[in-house]
């Protein structure tokens, strides 16, 4: 969920061009499943149509986890969950990061995004359906604003994980960001697992807001590449049960 007027530099491979359309298909090789998600990305509508380097390393971690459970990082949160886990998605953009969790998890995703993203969510998991399907796996979708009440009662609380990628990024979206995990993880039993690759100074306060009302802690973190002089690292939150 990012203002379509920023700009950052898209370190993802190399997509194969659909002139026509002005579209963009990135592929990735799920090996756990031998199965390859193709996911459409529309440059011109704005950064949510887009991929970031959080959601790739969400998507190898799952993959991975997949494979060898046993040494996974996720393992510390989905080892002691319901089986198969129940996940909602927050700012699910392409939808990349939720479509691969149904289908290495062999579980139902809940992606949610801004309505206007959500067309493009609906596509991308019609298109990977054979893939999410192969392992007992589906995709529904709601359109979530963040820091709203209403939003979050009509899409209920029924799930085990909340799971997102990339999405803190500006700081008017931090209030709101906090308060939908405040309404979705508090006083329940639901973890929220974040990729996040920091890039400014001032994120640092959404983690100090963040911890009044959650215990957050590292998972793991990715080595930089592409250039990048920091790495993906993957967060733990907890709600608290009590909030000074």
């Amino acid at each position: 969920m990012m203002s379509d007027s920023d700009e950052e530099t898209n370190p993802f491979p190399t997509v194969q061009p659909n002139l026509t359309n002005q579209e963009l298909l990135q592929t990735h090789f799920l090996h756990s499943i031998q199965s390859t998600v193709t996911i459409r990305l529309l440059p011109s509508q704005g950064l949510s149509f887009q991929l970031w380097p959080a959601a790739t390393s969400l998507v190898t971690l799952l993959d991975n986890h997949r494979l060898n459970p046993t040494n996974s990082p996720l393992s510390t949160v989905l080892s002691t969950l319901h089986t198969p886990p129940r996940i909602l998605e927050l700012g699910s953009g392409t939808g990349i990061v939720g479509i691969v969790a149904a289908a290495t998890l062999g579980t139902n995703v809940t992606l949610t995004d801004l309505p206007h993203v959500v067309p493009n969510l609906k596509f991308n998991a019609e298109a990977n359906a054979e893939a999410v399907g192969s392992n007992g796996g589906s995709v529904t979708f709601a359109s979530l604003r963040w820091g709203h009440a209403a939003d979050v009662e009509m899409i209920g609380g029924e799930f085990d994980v909340v799971i997102a990628s990339d999405v803190v990024y500006h700081d008017h979206l931090y209030e709101p960001l906090i308060e939908t995990l405040r309404l979705m993880l508090i006083k329940k039993e639901i973890v929220f697992v974040m990729a996040h690759m920091k890039r400014w100074k001032k994120e640092s306060l959404f983690f100090k807001k963040a911890r009044k009302y959650f215990f957050v802690d590292v998972l793991h973190v990715d080595a930089p590449c592409n250039g990048s002089r920091v790495g993906v690292i993957i967060y733990r939150f907890v709600g608290k049960k009590v909030v000074s």
